[in-house]
């Protein structure tokens, strides 16, 4: 949980930014989850869980609390990197992005070696 916090914080910050609206959870412990974490997520429209795995957490949340939370979910073993992040919190919203989050790895691997085309 505290693995990807740093790019989770630097994400929210980029988007707070922009002018967006956002909040944010910790969670420190899953047993027992917070007493007021029901009345917390059902605050907001909606709901992004970034997890590290195939969303164990989204269902659990989605079923005890009733709250449509999305899964943003990795399982690659790498950290989540600020632009996924932010291009995840953004289609969520409904915004349209103009340039990719991410490049292509063959494009940067060009460009590493100072080839344009």
């Amino acid at each position: 949980m505290g693995l990807h916090l740093g790019s989770i914080t630097a994400a929210l910050n980029a988007q707070r930014a922009k002018g967006r609206k956002i909040g944010h959870v910790h969670l420190r412990h899953l047993n027992p989850l917070p007493k007021n974490l029901g009345e917390v997520l059902k605050r907001y429209k909606k709901v992004l869980v970034p997890e590290m795995n195939m969303g164990q957490l989204v269902l659990w949340l989605r079923a005890k609390y009733l709250v449509d939370a999305i899964g943003c979910n990795k399982i690659q073993g790498k950290p989540f990197k600020q632009a996924e992040l932010e291009a995840k919190i953004e289609e969520v919203l409904g915004v349209k992005r103009t340039v990719p989050a991410v490049k292509p790895v063959e494009v940067r691997a060009r460009v590493a070696r100072g080839q344009e085309n």
